[in-house]
């Protein structure tokens, strides 16, 4: 029984994201919560949000235990990009790139995972 949750138009870019998404792949949930806690990128308490929201999805829909939970899944995938642009010499213009991403979190009890 597999239970996600998702963040969508999260304003980070995926590259930055995958950083601290990729430490918590494949562990416990406890295990999980106690890295994203002490890991020190601004990303990571959004990250942690969603790893929270699948556990309580799983909980709350499912009826299954926080304890017996793994970090299955997890991805981030690229959002919209916003375009903005920023005054350059000489009358030109540059482009600055706003990126967006969809963080998924997949949870899953510990036989199954």
């Amino acid at each position: 029984m597999e239970v996600r949750a998702q963040a969508r138009y999260v304003r980070v870019s995926p590259r930055k994201a995958r950083i601290v998404v990729d430490l918590v792949r494949g562990k416990s949930v406890a295990q999980a919560q106690e890295i994203l806690r002490f890991t020190n990128r601004g990303i990571a308490e959004t990250v942690e949000k969603v790893l929270n929201s699948a556990v309580a999805n799983a909980e709350h829909n499912n009826h299954l235990r926080a304890e017996s939970l793994v970090v299955k899944k997890a991805y981030v995938d690229e959002g919209p990009t916003m375009k903005r642009i920023r005054p350059r010499a000489k009358g030109s213009a540059a482009r600055i790139r706003k990126r967006t991403s969809h963080i998924t979190i997949v949870v899953a009890p510990r036989e199954e995972a």
